[in-house]
């Protein structure tokens, strides 16, 4: 079974403030948050949550679609992994898949790609409003990821622009799910259990269905709070703070109404070396390339990636196993 557990409230306000102080106080405050659950909730005066009314307004719109229109921007289509996700694309755990669909959009970025598969320019759909309104939004939290990834800086005891140069042209996803209503769903999976990839996840949900593991091993209900966002630790993060923080494990249940969620992936840059950052400890993980992860647990999702590797199109460098990171699950069969 589960239970119902209020998540850390931390006010993230004096972020902008030019008193060193006030933004140690907030740093403080996550970094208690992230030792203690990895999961919490986020509130300041920073956030214009009419912002986010407009991008919950356009994709309901969006999706009320026919599937046909929905897939002439199919993800597998994009030279960024951006664009339309059907139901039953994602793929967390063998014999099952995700009941939802969703939009995802990366960093529009313009300059040369390289060998970088998550950098490029955005597919956008041909939708009246859409690239306007889920821009802004995207704009609006990516700034404040800037400051809270400074707030990680002091929480880590190193400088505090010590990611300013690590993130100017990060492969952050904004993905806008929709997990349909289906009156035959009992507690069936909108996502299955996993961590996010990414440093840290900003997240806005419309209704209820998130479950988080509990450092008991005990899946744990998170009912919503109005104006604020849902927070969490992600691989990228566990790493850098050499375990002070686990990545933790979350999944979406009880999807038997229709629900919306958007989560904001905050990365580094593609070429970043994520490796602990903690002064005068062992390191406990060994240094991996951001991108390079990002990419591959990526690729272990999605069934048009998974194409691409059985054929030998698609050879992955250096990959993890999904869920290498974070807490382990104990009596989930009773969860």
């Amino acid at each position: 079974m589960t239970d119902q557990y209020v998540l850390p409230l931390v006010d993230i306000s004096k972020l902008q403030s030019p008193l060193l102080t006030d933004r140690l106080e907030v740093a403080a405050a996550l970094d208690r948050a992230c030792q203690d659950v990895g999961f919490l909730y986020l509130t300041g005066s920073q956030f214009n949550f009419d912002y986010a009314q407009d991008l919950i307004d356009i994709t309901k719109a969006y999706f009320n679609q026919d599937l046909s229109d929905k897939m002439k921007h199919y993800i597998g289509l994009s030279q960024n992994h951006s664009g339309y996700v059907p139901i039953g694309e994602e793929q967390f755990a063998s014999q099952s898949y995700d009941l939802k669909e969703a939009y995802d959009v990366n960093y529009d970025y313009q300059g040369a790609m390289g060998d970088c598969p998550l950098l490029g320019r955005t597919q956008w759909p041909d939708f009246p409003e859409f690239k306007t309104v889920v821009s802004q939004y995207y704009e609006h939290l990516r700034q404040i990821s800037r400051d809270i990834f400074s707030a990680f800086a002091l929480a880590l005891n190193v400088k505090e622009d010590y990611f300013a140069d690590k993130i100017t042209h990060a492969p952050s996803q904004l993905r806008l799910i929709h997990y349909p209503f289906n009156p035959e769903i009992q507690d069936a999976e909108g996502i299955g259990a996993h961590t996010d990839y990414e440093c840290f996840t900003l997240l806005l949900p419309t209704a209820p269905g998130l479950q988080v593991l509990n450092k008991k091993g005990q899946w744990i209900d998170i009912p919503l709070i109005e104006n604020t966002l849902v927070m969490n630790i992600g691989d990228m993060m566990e790493i850098l703070s050499n375990g002070k923080y686990l990545a933790t494990k979350h999944r979406v249940k009880k999807v038997a109404e229709k629900r919306y969620s958007f989560p904001l992936f905050c990365a580094c840059n593609y070429d970043t070396v994520i490796q602990p950052i903690v002064k005068d400890e062992t390191p406990q993980y060994a240094g991996l390339i951001g991108g390079e992860h990002l990419f591959n647990q990526t690729a272990q999702t999605f069934q048009y990636l998974k194409k691409r590797i059985a054929s030998g199109e698609l050879v992955l460098k250096n990959p993890v196993p999904l869920s290498s990171f974070g807490l382990t699950e104990k009596n989930e069969e009773t969860a």
